[in-house]
């Protein structure tokens, strides 16, 4: 049995959707966003105290580029993934693992606005710098989006994966602090992943995740 340690609106929503759309049989063990990820349990299963954590055949997985990939490999190497004689393979390398340069912006921004519970513990630079930041991962994905190649629905050529997971998840989050107003290949596109059911079941419940808001202007102090 396959156990995924999950925080709503976390990175882990990432390998939570990738499972439903491998649609094999797993568990979802669902902790709070808190210090109990620090105590002794859980560090054994992440040493850093972080989402996802993976239990699988008795062995445990950290860092969700290598969940992905592992998982792909594993149970969709063709479909979910891309095999290593894939053209797509490259491709699919960078693109799972540029959601996390998406990623680390966001949380960023999600330490300014969210966790950071006091006025003068806030940055307006750092919120400026992390949302300009998020503006330039979005010239990256709206770049790839308007090649011109037949049928440029997805990330990849060959259509939807787990690349498509991997920075959809991440933009689901840095939409939280930076629009897509100004990259219509990107926002399409976005809509088009958004509406698979396998998102829709990723999503927290309401009022069950990290954001109050479903957007957070930059704070001007």
């Amino acid at each position: 049995m396959i156990t995924l340690h999950h925080c709503p609106q976390s990175r882990s929503m990432r390998t939570l959707w990738l499972l439903y759309e491998l649609d094999i049989p797993f568990r979802v063990s669902v902790h709070p966003f808190d210090k109990s990820l620090r105590r002794p349990e859980f560090l054994s299963l992440s040493p850093a105290g972080r989402v996802p954590a993976l239990e699988i055949d008795g062995e445990r997985m950290f860092e969700t580029g290598a969940i992905t990939q592992y998982l792909c490999e594993r149970f969709s190497p063709d479909r979910m993934g891309r095999s290593v004689d894939s053209p797509d393979r490259m491709a699919w390398l960078v693109w799972v693992n540029f959601a996390e340069t998406v990623s680390q912006h966001a949380a960023a921004l999600t330490q300014q606005h969210v966790v950071l519970y006091e006025d003068h513990m806030r940055s307006p630079i750092v919120m400026k710098l992390e949302a300009a930041r998020l503006a330039k991962c979005y010239d990256a994905i709206e770049a790839r989006l308007s090649t011109p190649v037949e049928n440029r629905d997805y990330l990849l050529t060959s259509g939807f994966s787990a690349a498509d997971i991997s920075v959809g998840q991440a933009v689901y989050m840095a939409r939280h602090f930076a629009t897509l107003d100004n990259h219509p290949e990107t926002a399409a596109w976005y809509a088009r992943i958004s509406a698979r059911p396998a998102f829709i079941s990723s999503l927290p419940q309401a009022g069950g995740g990290l954001y109050a808001r479903d957007f957070y202007p930059v704070w001007e102090g």
